[in-house]
């Protein structure tokens, strides 16, 4: 065990804390503080991202909507996306692009900041009438149950209280037949990749971060949360005990980030 994984651990065994990054605070107090990490970082979320994969995140956004495979134009099959943590719109956008006028999207995110620059982007893709952007928490989610087809969380999970929660709210609101998939940063598991993936990760993201925005201390956390994220197989798991079946997932670049795949059926 090295020492960045017995940091984590340590922080995981505070009671009644919860980890934010390598930090323990008191667990009613994370949300708030991730939500500032967002609210000063929402103009520069995709640079965040260009910054934290080497620009990849938007070639695994690609192939992580291939692999949703929505109903192409002109079959005139309506389908229904949730998108959460999509305050930007980047998936959504990329979704309703790839679809026809009956595949319509909610992007829900607990960021107005987030939201106010995907209400931007919507309205500048032409795409008011099929995209709707709501604020709410992934735990407890504003929507009927059996409302959706899909639901997508891209690199947002990780920066839940509860992950189990999100999981079983996101079990509720899919209709029967209905998939979850989630895209996140995951566990290296090719030698020397995973070395020089921490380098990137400790050494030059919080540098860059710095020079970049001033700020140094979000891209901090944010590298700090990958490392405290459940690797591919117990997060597998954990999309299992929420109910869902066929759970799967895919590494992308060695494991650097992996898609997760899971029905309700």
């Amino acid at each position: 065990m090295n020492d960045t994984d017995k940091t984590a651990d340590q922080s995981n065994s505070v009671q009644g804390a919860a980890s934010f990054g390598f930090r323990s605070v008191p667990e009613a107090e994370r949300q708030g503080l991730v939500n500032e990490v967002f609210a000063r970082s929402a103009k520069n979320y995709d640079l965040m991202n260009d910054l934290m994969s080497g620009g990849m995140h938007r070639l695994w956004k690609r192939d992580f909507l291939s692999w949703l495979s929505p109903p192409r134009e002109g079959t005139g099959r309506p389908f229904r996306l949730l998108d959460v943590a999509g305050g930007t719109g980047d998936v959504a956008i990329s979704y309703a692009r790839m679809t026809g006028d009956d595949a319509t999207a909610v992007i829900c995110d607990i960021s107005p900041e987030m939201l106010e620059v995907g209400r931007g982007r919507v309205r500048d893709a032409g795409l008011n009438e099929r995209i709707e952007l709501v604020e709410g928490n992934a735990e407890e989610l504003p929507f009927p149950d059996r409302s959706f087809d899909a639901y997508t969380i891209a690199f947002g999970i990780r920066n839940v209280t509860h992950i189990d929660k999100a999981l079983e709210e996101a079990f509720r609101v899919l209709k029967i037949g209905g998939r979850f998939m989630c895209l996140e940063f995951s566990h290296v598991d090719v030698p020397v990749l995973d070395r020089l993936y921490d380098l990137h990760s400790f050494e030059v993201i919080p540098r860059l971060g710095q020079a970049v925005s001033g700020d140094k201390d979000s891209y901090q956390y944010l590298v700090e949360s990958i490392r405290k994220f459940p690797e591919q197989e117990k997060f597998a798991g954990m999309i299992r005990d929420a109910g869902f079946e066929r759970v799967s997932f895919r590494n992308m670049t060695g494991g650097v980030a992996a898609m997760h795949s899971g029905w309700k059926v």
